[in-house]
């Protein structure tokens, strides 16, 4: 769908659409930064009659592919049964999972029904990934995991939060997945959500965008040409040198970059009580249209404002919403704000996203520096998050002792790659230093 098609005239019939179902909230690991608190089942999960039931209505509203998600996918005992019929129903079935569990027989039976790709949840190298899932040993059955997809056939890549944690790791991890087979590795942000919202520290703060963006671009360029495709996720990224490359997944095109939220137009999120949302990582408490128990699926998809917010898009009232520096942004009418749900979770509203690459440049081009902390904790809800205060500060203003900060000399590079170039490091820190002074120079020459 084009932006063009984005109207109010928009039905469900023309709805060219990518679906991601959580089937079940339980889960196997314990992720201390997982937005759903993933753990137990829900009580009032839906049946199997209701999940094939709502097979069939995302078939009859356009949906083309289906994403099986969790908690993890495959504790649902009828979760095969499921992608069978969304693949019966002419639709993609794909799936996201921690690996923690997936052996060559599980694989086979998934390549059986049809589950054409697979994405593994990798947040680090082995401890790291381990410290934040919550269980010794699962990174290496994450791996193990990958071994299983490729002996039954199955494409499968790779998605990684960034973190304080994980983020020092990306060159590691980088060439562990390659090392795998992985043909695709999905980055997003790690934002205050669920369990996220209480270990807040482990949040990159907006400063430290400006060094590790040039290293994911880094890394997609060295990508690319092995048939390893890095791409951005909805909440990272936005505009500056890299975007086009990266939303081009290390090779840049004329329309790959950032367009705007397309929550509830191209993506829809249901969770295993049968909640509908316009994205799957919006919180339930503001963004829920209702549930398929209560309405059909074409009926909150079209009816309901926490699924039609979207389409004023292309429309004076499509920034209505936005504050803060986003209303102020040079490129506000198309980026609308970003992801509305990193700065929903942070903020308690949408419209102003402090996780945004080319703010920061702007930002550091004016001596300013943006650091956010926390006012309000969480409920302790699944998909819940609590409200942070951001503060502008001079960039020359000494920083509190942090020892979680990302910074260029905690990066780990393989040893084959410092061996071509020990100054890796020093490379990465005078490019991220270079992008400031062409804002500013840039700034100040349309100021002219």
């Amino acid at each position: 769908m084009t932006d063009t098609q984005t109207t109010t005239q928009y039905t469900p019939g023309e709805r060219s659409c990518y679906a991601v179902w959580e089937i079940t909230l339980k889960c196997n690991l314990a992720c201390s930064h997982c937005g759903s608190r993933a753990g137990d089942a829900r009580v009032n999960e839906l049946s199997t009659a209701e999940a094939l039931d709502l097979v069939h209505q995302m078939a009859d509203v356009g949906i083309t592919e289906v994403t099986l998600i969790g908690g993890e996918a495959f504790l649902r005992s009828d979760w095969l049964e499921i992608a069978a019929e969304i693949v019966k129903c002419g639709m993609i079935c794909s799936m996201t999972t921690g690996g923690y569990g997936i052996n060559l027989v599980t694989a086979q039976r998934m390549k059986a029904v049809g589950i054409n790709q697979v994405s593994v949840s990798v947040d680090g190298m082995r401890h790291t990934h381990d410290r934040l899932r919550g269980k010794i040993g699962s990174w290496k059955y994450a791996f193990e995991t990958m071994g299983h997809l490729r002996e039954a056939g199955i494409p499968f890549g790779a998605n990684t939060q960034v973190n304080r944690h994980s983020a020092p790791e990306f060159p590691l991890l980088f060439q562990a997945l390659i090392d795998a087979g992985a043909k695709a590795w999905q980055i997003q942000m790690t934002v205050p959500m669920g369990n996220a919202a209480d270990n807040s520290d482990i949040l990159l703060q907006p400063d430290e965008l400006l060094l590790f963006h040039p290293l994911l671009a880094n890394l997609a360029k060295r990508g690319y040409p092995q048939g390893f495709y890095v791409q951005p996720g909805n909440n990272y990224g936005y505009y500056g040198p890299y975007d086009r490359m990266l939303r081009g997944f290390g090779k840049p095109t004329e329309w790959s970059f950032w367009q705007g939220c397309f929550a509830g137009l191209r993506t829809i999120g249901i969770e295993a009580d049968g909640t509908i949302k316009g994205c799957p990582s919006l919180p339930t408490a503001a963004y829920s249209g209702g549930t398929i128990r209560d309405a059909s699926l074409a009926t909150i998809l079209t009816e309901r404002d926490e699924l039609t917010f979207n389409l004023s898009a292309g429309t004076p009232a499509a920034t209505d919403h936005l504050w803060g520096f986003c209303k102020t942004c040079d490129f506000a009418a198309l980026c609308r704000g970003a992801c509305n749900w990193t700065a929903h979770v942070f903020f308690d509203r949408r419209g102003n996203n402090p996780y945004c690459y080319h703010r920061s440049l702007v930002n550091a081009a004016n001596g300013v520096r943006e650091r956010f902390a926390l006012r309000k904790a969480a409920s302790g809800l699944p998909f819940d998050n609590g409200i942070f205060d951001l503060f502008a500060e001079d960039v020359l203003t000494p920083t509190t002792p942090d020892p979680m900060r990302f910074t260029s000399d905690k990066i780990q590079w393989p040893e084959a790659w410092l061996a071509e170039n020990p100054e890796l490091s020093s490379a990465l820190q005078q490019e991220a230093e270079q992008n400031v002074r062409d804002m500013r120079n840039a700034r100040s020459s349309a100021q002219i």
